[in-house]
């Protein structure tokens, strides 16, 4: 099923400021929130939409990404973020926005769980050439990251017994409030280590290579970042960071990218301009024959229809434009020079552009 508009699911405009959002997506987590509305798959389910809305929204980087690119310029498959939040994820990220006290403290203690941590963020570069780029590719890469070692166990953290937090009961003049603030001991993890192998170090983890499979989508861009949940560092007690893959481009040889159009220089001789000729020409998927009609005038421009790159959203495909050069040699023997000048006076050498020509400026509007 289609994702919806983040925008739509939290009622605002595209333009909506930061502060905006946010009470939005305030106002969405009071009406659905879970202690709210017990047994109710529904509400639990509208709660995860709006909370996985607000990760992005709030995000400039994500954000930006989102309004550019859509669903899928955030790596809406292949296991990347996006693809709809848990529990815990919501109530260890989005806890604070109610306050101090988090979700617990907002609606009493009702759900009396502790916060959950989360392990640090990964950040790895991703190099792709075009040809990737155009048509998407699966990549295996070597990530160390921090996991907890085989044998760690844990016990119950004694300051706060397992809850992550420490609550005070203050006095008002409107009565007994309840304060909540993190666990200094364990972190706010509930947990502590009690036993580690010599290898872990004091918060059980050791440092371990993998190899990931990464499926990156068709047409992402330089700069762009994507997201494999889970895969970050792993912390005691906590659930795993993400792996954060930015895209960078390697510059292809032939090829220039112009968002979804590649486009390729062709200089041809004045001799295959003037009678037309077959010419071979890169793709991102291989050489192709071309037809250049007779009498083809420098700054033409071809189109090959489908020859680019995907759209990340999947929607189109661009095209290969080709700008012909014609060559004017610098050097001649006294021969050329010779059958050059006997053709000098020809009416058929003598510029007569038209009113069919088109301008430089004409043949950039008729394709953009």
């Amino acid at each position: 099923m289609a994702k919806r508009d983040y925008y739509e699911i939290l009622g605002v405009s595209k333009g909506a400021a930061p502060e905006e959002i946010k009470k939005a997506y305030r106002k969405l987590a009071i009406q659905y929130h879970p202690d709210k509305n017990p047994d109710n798959p529904e509400a639990e389910e509208k709660f995860k939409e709006a909370a996985e809305a607000y990760e992005v929204l709030s995000n400039p980087d994500k954000r930006q990404r989102y309004d550019q690119f859509g669903h899928q310029g955030l790596g809406g498959s292949g296991g990347y973020s996006g693809g709809g939040m848990n529990m815990e994820d919501i109530f260890s990220q989005f806890g604070d926005i109610f306050g101090g006290g988090g979700f617990e403290s907002f609606f009493g203690g009702g759900r009396g769980g502790r916060r959950t941590k989360k392990g640090t963020n990964l950040r790895v570069k991703l190099k792709l050439n075009l040809k990737e780029i155009a048509n998407g590719v699966e990549k295996k890469i070597k990530v160390k990251r921090h996991i907890i070692a085989d044998g760690v166990t844990f016990k119950t953290c004694p300051s706060c017994q397992g809850s992550g937090q420490i609550k005070k009961v203050v006095n008002t003049m409107l009565g007994q409030m309840v304060s909540a603030s993190t666990c200094s001991i364990c972190g706010g993890n509930g947990q502590m280590v009690d036993k580690r192998p010599s290898e872990a170090d004091i918060r059980g983890l050791i440092l371990k290579e993998e190899v990931i499979s990464i499926n990156i989508p068709a047409g992402v861009a330089d700069g762009m970042q994507l997201s494999m949940s889970g895969k970050g560092n792993e912390t005691a007690g906590g659930i795993p960071g993400d792996l954060l893959i930015v895209i960078e481009e390697i510059e292809d040889e032939t090829l220039q990218r112009d968002g979804n159009n590649v486009v390729f220089d062709l200089y041809v001789s004045f001799i295959d301009a003037a009678l037309g000729s077959q010419i071979e020409v890169p793709t991102i998927d291989g050489k192709v024959k071309i037809k250049l009609d007779p009498g083809t005038q420098s700054g033409k421009i071809l189109r090959l229809k489908g020859k680019g790159i995907r759209d990340i959203n999947g929607y189109s495909i661009g095209d290969q434009l080709i700008h012909v050069n014609v060559w004017t040699p610098k050097q001649l023997s006294k021969d050329e020079k010779q059958i050059l000048e006997n053709l000098k006076d020809s009416d058929n050498f003598k510029p007569d552009p038209g009113n069919s020509e088109k301008s430089f400026f004409d043949k950039m509007k008729e394709f953009f």
